[in-house]
């Protein structure tokens, strides 16, 4: 008899530091997903590898609801691959690339897309304070070479926190990111699609006063961040932070998906950083965009499933 549902892998929790939300994330996907279209199977790969491995061959296509390192960095996504199973969103390379703020860094000035000045501090030949005083200024921003969700950053304000900052980056990754802060609006803009690419409406995002930027629980407290979409910004500056994401999702070699977030200070843009798997629940940002233009939570899945059987 031939087969009807497509049997698709959910793949939730692993091991980084956003595993919360992850799993938080794949029980909203779990319930969204169209059971008469697909047979579900749900992993966790904190400790399901091996029996994701045993099922590949019944597996049609994985939906990788994962966030940080061994999710969202290419890990996963190798894995799958040699087991042939196809997955929304980047490959191996664009999800590294991605997911490493420093070289998406230099991708994005080699791309001619405008970000706020910076400089690498690596624990192994630590920057003088004086040279980042002289480069940088102050405020700056620390930031781990590789985590999401705004873990290990530090907005530094006054001479006397840097090195406190720099440790706290650096009790993530050897290397970080060291960032003039840029004061502004901050703006999200999702970006869908394999070939074709669909800039999505955009979204402004607002913290509560009581927060100083978009941090952690700024992120994931209910109600502590206002999400206004379309963002209140003029038509010709939409257009153009809609081609920035395009071509920022083209510069890191993004696909499927991806949400670019950037500050618009005056009239200028400043490029932060590419989500290659952006928040999955219902009300996560790029979701909010995306039913803005048309496509529903479930359409969404649907279409992310379509795109990753394109490959």
């Amino acid at each position: 008899m031939e087969k009807t549902k497509l049997t698709v892998a959910l793949l939730a929790g692993g091991k980084s530091a956003e595993r919360d939300i992850s799993l938080a994330s794949g029980e909203q996907v779990f319930a969204a997903l169209d059971k008469s279209r697909y047979d579900i199977l749900r992993y966790d790969p904190a400790s399901d590898l091996p029996l994701l491995a045993k099922d590949a061959g019944a597996i049609d296509v994985a939906l990788i609801i994962l966030h940080g390192r061994m999710g969202e960095d290419g890990t996963i996504q190798g894995f799958l691959e040699s087991l042939g199973i196809p997955y929304q969103g980047s490959g191996v390379m664009g999800s590294a690339i991605a997911m490493n703020k420093i070289l998406s860094k230099q991708l994005y000035v080699q791309a001619g897309l405008p970000t706020a000045p910076y400089i690498v501090a690596d624990r192994s030949n630590p920057p003088r304070v004086a040279d980042i005083l002289d480069t940088l200024g102050l405020p700056v921003v620390m930031k781990p070479e590789h985590e999401g969700s705004s873990i290990g950053l530090t907005i530094v304000r006054e001479q006397g926190e840097l090195q406190k900052a720099l440790e706290t980056a650096w009790g993530f990754d050897r290397r970080c990111l060291v960032e003039k802060y840029i004061k502004g609006i901050e703006i999200t803009a999702g970006v869908l699609g394999n070939d074709d690419l669909l800039a999505l409406p955009l979204i402004e995002i607002c913290p509560n006063e009581r927060y100083e930027f978009f941090d952690y629980e700024a992120k994931y407290t209910p109600g502590a961040t206002r999400e206004i979409c379309p963002a209140r910004i003029s038509a010709e500056l939409t257009e153009v932070a809609r081609d920035f994401a395009i071509r920022a999702h083209i510069a890191l070699h993004c696909r499927g998906y991806s949400r670019t977030d950037m500050i618009l200070a005056g009239n200028d843009f400043h490029i932060l950083e590419t989500n290659t798997i952006p928040g999955m629940t219902a009300t996560s940002l790029f979701p909010q965009a995306a039913a803005k233009a048309g496509l529903g939570f479930a359409q969404l899945l649907d279409r992310l499933i379509e795109l990753a059987l394109e490959k």
